[in-house]
């Protein structure tokens, strides 16, 4: 099965709840939202196939795989999640939930951006919420959410600094109000590494 990948990349899991752990990251192409905050080109891409991602991938020593995106769900099916598998890797997924997640993936993060109640319909059981937050960013009840283990508020980077100071102090105080969700900030970003 061929796949459209935007990138593929060995570096540290930057936030939510696996936060520091070693990953190789396949960001596949295409996406269904266009957020305004996404920092990733999601379309341009190079055909692979499982075999040609393998040979890649095996250059690093890490044995998880975080499928990322776009929204990998758009292309990502369970051939490809049973060909890693069986290779023996761990896989875990960063989607907007706006599509069915695959099975056979070890941890799934759920980054929905509105529409909660179709999202958990369709994914009712993730591992983790990640949400994107803007300061005044009304902050969904859990109860709309799809049930997890971990709710991350994860503040919006922009270039801008003071926004992105805006964000992270709007995300702590609505912590403080709602001490069911967690502060997720973008490691990655604040120690400048990919």
């Amino acid at each position: 099965m061929n796949l459209y990948v935007n990138e593929i990349f060995y570096s540290l899991q930057g936030e939510g709840g696996r936060m520091g752990e070693a990953s190789v990251f396949i960001r596949l192409t295409g996406c269904n939202l266009r957020c305004s905050f996404c920092d990733t080109s999601f379309d341009d891409g190079k055909e692979m196939n499982e075999e040609e991602i393998y040979e890649k991938i095996t250059l690093y020593p890490c044995k998880w795989i975080v499928w990322t995106g776009g929204e990998p769900t758009l292309q990502l099916k369970e051939q490809t999640l049973l060909f890693f598998n069986n290779k023996g890797y761990k896989q875990a997924i960063e989607s907007n939930g706006t599509n069915c997640i695959p099975s056979l993936l070890d941890y799934v993060v759920c980054s929905p951006k509105g529409d909660f109640e179709r999202i958990k319909e369709v994914n009712p059981i993730v591992d983790e919420i990640r949400l994107p937050v803007e300061s005044g960013d009304e902050i969904p009840l859990l109860d709309v959410l799809p049930q997890a283990k971990y709710y991350f508020l994860s503040p919006v980077f922009h270039s801008d600094k003071q926004t992105t100071r805006n964000n992270i102090h709007y995300c702590v105080e609505q912590i403080k109000k709602d001490p069911h969700w967690r502060l997720s900030l973008q490691m990655h970003k604040l120690i400048g590494i990919e």
